[in-house]
C-alpha cells in the first residue's frame, strides 16, 4: 500500500531523479518555460514554486538553500534579482502548466510549464 507516499518515481533511482528535477528547475528559471512530460512537469512545478518562495525571502539562509538546489549560480542570481521581486505581492501560483497532447515518438503526454508574467 502507498498510503501517504507523495511524489513520482519516474522509473529512476533517487539520485538520477533529483538530478533531473534540479536540471529542469534550473532550465525553467533560466528560460521562463520548458516542455517535458506531464508527470515531470507536475513534479517540477512544486519545486520551482519553492525556489521562487525562497527568492522572495531573500535571506542568506534562503540563498544558500536555493544555491544548494539550483545548478547554475547565474540562474540563482537571476532568481533573487529579477524573478522573485516580480512575485512580491503574490502568495503562490507562480507557474502555469499547459497540456500539449501526446509526443509523436512514444505517445507520452506532454506539457509545457511556464512562469507567469505579472
Amino acid at each position: 500500500m502507498r498510503h501517504r507516499v507523495a511524489g513520482r518515481k519516474l522509473g529512476r533511482p533517487t539520485g538520477h531523479r533529483w538530478a533531473l528535477y534540479r536540471n529542469q528547475v534550473t532550465a525553467l528559471l533560466a528560460y521562463g518555460k520548458i516542455t517535458t512530460t506531464e508527470a515531470k512537469a507536475k513534479e517540477v512545478q512544486s519545486l520551482a514554486e519553492r525556489m521562487i518562495t525562497l527568492g522572495k525571502d531573500g535571506s542568506l539562509a534562503s540563498r544558500r538553500r536555493a544555491l544548494a538546489f539550483i545548478t547554475d549560480k547565474k540562474v540563482a542570481e537571476k532568481l533573487f534579482g529579477e524573478i522573485a521581486p516580480e512575485y512580491a505581492e503574490r502568495t503562490g501560483g507562480y507557474t502555469r502548466l499547459v497540456k500539449l497532447g501526446p509526443r509523436r515518438g512514444d505517445n507520452a503526454p506532454m506539457a509545457q510549464i511556464e512562469l507567469l508574467k505579472q
